[in-house]
């Protein structure tokens, strides 16, 4: 019977590596945002399918028509970006300011994605779906399970945890249902991707199976962003920041970070002529921390817009220590990936959120920085208070982070593992996988 088995076997992997030759297989990436969007999860999936296209592959790309910070932006539905075949489907376009409108969006997105992959899919394609907007890999793992491909999970963040963390209204009474739907997905994907070791544990909690998840940190481009020495940095003469310490936060300001205690501690600090607190970028607690900066009266403290790629080796650059910041009660849901920038510009950071948090523990490990609970507003500003002036600590926590960036953090590794990866879900590979099972158990049989 066993051997009977494993011809049969082997007779339908033959069957199935004829069907996979006769239409090279391709991978399908799945998210809202691509480039040229600027907005973080359009910047890693960009990264990885342009590597990936530059190696010969055929690289898909369903997205949407708006750029995160411009959601009336008039993109072409149909284009090829450095070999990357770039599909954007129609949605509504009321952007984020409001929550109906983001939903409507979402949803939009959804229904036009969802026909796309069913559309495009074929037998053996591997699809990887990215987690914006939250719940994409249902839609996914439906769409790859009529059309026979491999769907890969890229989960980015939690949902619908990291809503109903936040109180978002009406959530609440939809969540469990919605993540039973969000696990049987992951739980059909060959993969689930995952952007750190505490998210890997929730998803076992979940009862994802331990050899279906793994861990491939999110990166920052370290040849395009490195150090650069603040007499070389023109942002630091344009922004008149010459000569003073400067406390820094670059990227989305969102309900997921924790921004009282950082402006607090600049209230603390007003009178330090010489300490300077810059946020650059936006999001939706930006309004509320303008608002407070002048019902404060702060003259310590700017505002900057986002930073072309071109200018963000010297944005990431301007601040001699920079903020990063997580809700404890997002730890495992999300990972701020404004870190690996921060580290491929050999800047140190004052994390403040868990202790015991994704960040905190890079932050310990590495000796690059500094951790500071929510509220702990007297010692942050002590802290900030020495490092203006023992400059030097600063310079070697920010040294530190970029050798740890290096060893760990860099694209190019990455981009590897993500290869691997991709590698091992194939159908070649399977097929070469369940062809050595089947032998093995043919050389047992006839053994017996």
């Amino acid at each position: 019977r066993t051997a009977g088995t494993g011809i049969t076997n082997l007779k339908g992997i033959e069957a199935t590596a004829s069907v996979v030759s006769t239409s090279m297989a391709k991978t399908i990436f799945v998210n809202r945002y691509f480039f040229p969007d600027h907005s973080a999860t359009s910047q890693l999936l960009s990264d990885l399918a342009f590597d990936l296209a530059s190696r010969g592959q055929d690289i898909h790309v369903i997205t949407g028509g708006q750029l995160y910070t411009d959601p009336g932006a008039s993109l072409l539905s149909e284009e090829v970006i450095c070999g990357v075949h770039v599909h954007r489907v129609r949605t509504s376009r009321f952007g984020r300011a409001r929550l109906w409108g983001r939903m409507l969006d979402y949803l939009t997105f959804y229904l036009g994605a969802t026909w796309r992959l069913l559309r495009s899919i074929q037998p053996g394609d591997v699809v990887v779906a990215k987690t914006d907007p939250p719940m994409m890999s249902v839609c996914a793992a439906w769409a790859a399970k009529i059309r026979k491909g491999i769907l890969v999970n890229w989960v980015q963040d939690l949902f619908p945890e990291v809503a109903t963390s936040l109180d978002v209204s009406g959530v609440r009474f939809v969540a469990p249902m919605l993540k039973r739907l969000r696990n049987g997905s992951l739980r059909q994907g060959r993969s689930n991707v995952v952007i750190g070791s505490r998210m890997a544990r929730r998803l076992r909690d979940e009862g994802v199976p331990s050899d279906r998840i793994t861990v491939i940190e999110n990166w920052a481009d370290g040849e395009v962003i490195q150090p650069v020495p603040k007499e070389d940095n023109p942002l630091r003469y344009e922004w008149r920041l010459e000569g003073k310490f400067v406390l820094g936060y670059s990227g989305n300001m969102g309900h997921v970070h924790e921004f009282k205690t950082m402006i607090d501690a600049a209230e603390r600090l007003k009178e330090e002529t010489d300490i300077a607190f810059v946020f650059i970028g936006d999001g939706i607690a930006r309004q509320w921390l303008e608002t407070e900066t002048a019902e404060r009266g702060l003259t310590n403290v700017q505002f900057r817009p986002y930073q072309p790629a071109d200018r963000l080796r010297w944005s990431l650059s301007v601040p001699d220590v920079h903020f990063v910041s997580l809700r404890p009660t997002m730890e495992e849901l999300i990972v701020p990936s404004k870190f690996y920038g921060i580290a491929a510009a050999g800047r140190p950071v004052i994390h403040i959120g868990d202790p015991d948090g994704e960040i905190a523990r890079i932050v310990d490990h590495e000796q690059c920085g500094w951790n500071f609970c929510i509220g702990e507003v007297g010692p942050l500003a002590q802290c900030i208070l020495g490092l203006s002036q023992r400059r030097h600590e600063a310079e070697e926590a920010g040294f530190r982070a970029r050798l740890a960036f290096d060893r760990q953090y860099a694209r190019t590794h990455a981009l590897k593992n993500w290869r691997t990866l991709l590698d091992s879900v194939s159908v070649p590979a399977l097929l070469r996988e369940k062809e050595g099972i089947v032998r093995e158990i043919l050389v047992a049989a006839g053994k017996e």
